[in-house]
């Protein structure tokens, strides 16, 4: 299955929207409350981050039988430096968005957190693409 959601940077009343709506289709179709869970978390800090940082983009998600992709792409300043985006406070979100409480520093750390394999590709000037993997869990006696 494939979901896929277009996001609009600085859209802060449609944001987190997709997100949900990921997470409540996965819990729909019978993925555990955990894995949906994960899930949700890693794709509402992709979204999150389009809304604050880029002009636009697309967050979405494949569903395997042994995982979920996550996927983000957008079109916005890129990330000059990703090891340090990645460090836990480190934000370049202006201050207005800081005043709204957003712009942490604390997305990419939570996509890595709670993903089982996360990557992250930016072009400064150009844009962001994010690919995280969870794994669903094995069934038992399978």
């Amino acid at each position: 299955m494939h979901l896929e959601y277009h996001v609009v940077g600085r859209d802060f009343q449609a944001a987190g929207g997709a997100a949900a709506k990921i997470k409540r289709t996965l819990r729909q179709i019978g993925i555990d409350a955990e894995t949906a869970r994960r899930v949700g978390i890693v794709a509402y800090e992709a979204e999150m981050n389009i809304v604050i940082h880029a002009y636009r983009g697309t967050v979405g998600i494949d569903i395997l039988p042994e995982r979920v992709n996550i996927y983000a792409d957008d079109e916005g300043p890129g990330i000059s430096d990703i090891a340090l985006a990645m460090q836990v406070g480190y934000s370049t979100a202006p201050e207005d968005i800081r005043e709204m409480g957003f712009g942490a520093g604390l997305g990419l750390p939570n996509m890595k957190r709670y993903s089982d394999e996360l990557e992250v590709e930016s072009q400064v000037g150009s844009g962001t693409s994010i690919r995280a993997v969870i794994n669903l869990p094995t069934k038992e006696g399978s």
